[in-house]
């Protein structure tokens, strides 16, 4: 079994490639790639052999075309590339060309050369505009009309996985992912990276910015809870999705000042004192679009892990510091 994980120079595609290596038969190869080549994770160096590091423009469709070929079929491929929310919002023309024409090849690269194969396409909350307050959102009962670039691409994207599957060209499931807090590394082009770089700094005895009020509330995951969900959505029966091949992954819905007092509790007043607060318009208009109220059912049908606590999430990025 040989599994494919573009984007993979990312924290989340590190983890995702690291958790597949530790959790499916040693039989199994995992091929990472990315616009610089990724390196090996640091978790799983004991895998390093059945591991294949690929450095590949996906816009380029030479490098795709090398990349996915009839001579090295894949049992699943893990689609997470792409600019940012903030870096498509600010470049428009980059955004459609990563987010959403190289995926587009990508998909019929698949469909033609491997017809039937798994894909595992990772969308985002961003496909939704703000609901009313207090409005909780299900897949049935708020359509999707973003508010970004970003959303509308990822959207966009979702639907071709949906109609592919229906078709048979490929077996798509689409997760829509909560902002991913506390991301290891460092910060992104995402609107959202400010929710990971408030813990995550301080901790490195850094100062971070918040460019939001602490009023703000987001709808959120830890890693450990969407690489756990991202490994089990290769494994739901296809019949199980329905019409739809998009699912709201489980997630947190925490305020800012909610997140700011558990860095508190953990990490104390010194890394709290590092938070410093400085209002960015730009931002705060992409952040304030994403509806923070979501019902998961559909996700617990389909097994699909509910989240941890804050709390419980900073004290495990926290115990490295230990």
């Amino acid at each position: 079994m040989s599994i494919l994980i573009t984007g993979a120079g990312g924290y989340v595609g590190q983890e995702l490639a690291a958790g597949l290596l530790a959790t499916t038969p040693a039989s199994t190869t995992v091929t990472i790639t990315d616009v610089v080549e990724p390196t090996v994770p640091e978790s799983a160096t004991q895998y390093a052999n059945r591991l294949t590091c690929v450095r590949a423009d996906l816009t380029s469709t030479k490098e795709v075309d090398e990349l996915i070929n009839a001579s090295q079929p894949y049992e699943t491929v893990y689609i997470l590339h792409g600019i940012m929310s903030s870096g498509s919002e600010a470049n428009f023309e980059l955004g459609i060309k990563v987010n959403l024409d190289s995926t587009r090849y990508i998909l019929d690269r698949l469909r033609v050369t491997m017809p039937g194969v798994k894909v595992v396409f990772t969308s985002s909350l961003a496909v939704y505009g703000l609901a009313p307050p207090g409005f909780i959102i299900d897949e049935t009962n708020f359509p999707p009309v973003p508010s970004s670039s970003y959303g509308s691409q990822k959207l966009i994207i979702e639907t071709l996985v949906t109609d592919y599957s229906r078709r048979g060209f490929l077996d798509g499931r689409s997760v829509r992912l909560p902002t991913v807090t506390v991301r290891a590394g460092k910060p992104t082009q995402a609107a959202s990276s400010f929710a990971s770089d408030i813990i995550r700094e301080p901790f490195h005895g850094k100062k971070a910015i918040l460019p939001v009020a602490k009023e703000t509330e987001m709808w959120i995951c830890s890693p450990h809870t969407i690489i756990k969900n991202l490994i089990h959505a290769r494994t739901v029966p296809k019949e199980a999705f329905g019409e739809s091949r998009s699912v709201n992954l489980p997630g947190l819905k925490v305020s800012v000042q909610e997140m700011l007092d558990a860095l508190e509790e953990i990490g104390g007043k010194e890394r709290r004192a590092l938070v410093e607060e400085k209002y960015d318009a730009a931002t705060d208009k992409i952040v304030q679009s994403w509806t923070p109220q979501f019902s998961t059912d559909r996700a617990f049908k389909l097994g699909f892990h509910a989240d941890i606590s804050m709390t419980e999430n900073i004290k495990q990025f926290a115990s490295k510091f230990v």
